[in-house]
């Protein structure tokens, strides 16, 4: 089923005539997918995509900066976050994603975040129509690319870290106490950056204090070991061939890259 996500109380700008901050719930296939709308601008609004597998939106809140000009529409997808939570492995699928997902005004901006950004471009791909230009944040397009960025920072790692990773990889041993201190230690030097939300700065921001604001949200870790693995650096799961970065080429929109 393809969500199509309008709300019936509308707007009073003309050009987003649907779109008005607050959140809900759209049946897809599966169960429901939870949609948050910030802000009610007439520019042409953001679709955002949260990384993953299994990760949420709330990551998305940052685009409160723009929201006075455009709407930006974040969403869990099925499985995580507010959304419906489920261990279905048929629905665990790449163009499964990808349909959960429809356009819902005639011009609009995708950004995506990891796993968004694949999510981001296989969306494109398929429904080119209406999308004015894409932004890539810390872009995943190819799983043998990121392991060889990841092995590059893994040798930027303490020599004993190393080698617990390593020894982890071969024996296919993941649960132990030295790998979670490894992996700890990757996301630390690599990819955590810890900062605080100002929630009451972003308009709107009632449709989180509704929701993620006063619960225990967690992402779905069976999804992110079901498609991609352990950790970061090592995956394992469905997505490990996946590769889809030459068709980078095929994009005819404006396309911002950020690391």
């Amino acid at each position: 089923m393809i969500l199509i996500l309008t709300l019936s109380c509308g707007s009073s700008n003309d050009k987003n005539p649907h779109l008005k901050s607050g959140f809900g719930y759209v049946d897809v296939e599966g169960g429901e997918i939870w949609y948050g709308i910030i802000g009610e601008g007439d520019e042409p609004p953001y679709l955002y995509f949260h990384g993953g597998p299994g990760g949420k939106s709330i990551g998305g809140a940052y685009l409160n900066s723009i929201s006075d000009s455009r709407p930006i529409i974040l969403m869990d997808q099925l499985g995580s976050g507010l959304s419906t939570y489920h261990e279905d492995t048929l629905l665990l699928k790449v163009e499964k994603f990808v349909d959960q997902v429809k356009a819902l005004t005639d011009e609009f901006y995708l950004t995506g975040h990891s796993w968004g950004t694949a999510l981001a471009l296989e969306y494109y791909l398929k429904y080119p129509e209406g999308v004015k230009g894409i932004v890539f944040n810390s872009p995943y397009f190819s799983t043998s690319i990121w392991v060889a960025d990841s092995d590059t920072l893994i040798t930027q790692l303490p020599d004993t870290t190393q080698v617990h990773i390593a020894i982890a990889e071969q024996t296919n041993t993941f649960e132990t106490r030295s790998y979670q201190n490894a992996m700890r230690t990757f996301y630390q030097n690599f990819m955590i950056r810890s900062t605080e939300v100002n929630w009451d700065s972003i308009p709107g921001y009632e449709l989180f204090n509704n929701s993620y604001r006063n619960m225990d949200i967690s992402g779905n870790s069976f999804i992110y070991n079901y498609m991609w693995g352990p950790s970061e650096f090592s995956p394992t799961g469905t997505l490990i061939n996946y590769d889809i970065h030459q068709s980078l080429s095929k994009i005819s929109v404006p396309v911002l890259f950020r690391w």
